[in-house]
């Protein structure tokens, strides 16, 4: 089974900071503090990264984002190309 993570912005509370999250689609995650030296993708990627490496999962990740977060997945051979077709 192929697995992706997905990184979550949580915003600062009553007694915690800023946070970032990232989940594992097999359930695993980890919160890390946000690191206000880095820009908003940096702190994204800095969550998903420790969290590949705690699962050691390795091998080049790819993220796209939203408003909601990002999602990570391992490219690999198995991957699509979707090519626009002449018009």
């Amino acid at each position: 089974m192929r697995q992706s993570i997905t990184t979550k912005y949580h915003g600062a509370a009553n007694v915690r900071g800023s946070r970032v999250s990232a989940t594992a689609s097999s359930g695993p995650r980890i919160v890390i503090e946000w690191d206000d030296e880095m820009n908003t993708d940096r702190n994204h990627e800095a969550a998903a990264r420790k969290l590949a490496e705690k699962l050691g999962w390795e091998g080049q990740w790819i993220a796209g984002c939203s408003k909601d977060g990002c999602v990570w997945v391992l490219n690999d051979s198995e991957s699509f190309t979707v090519q626009r077709r002449a018009a």
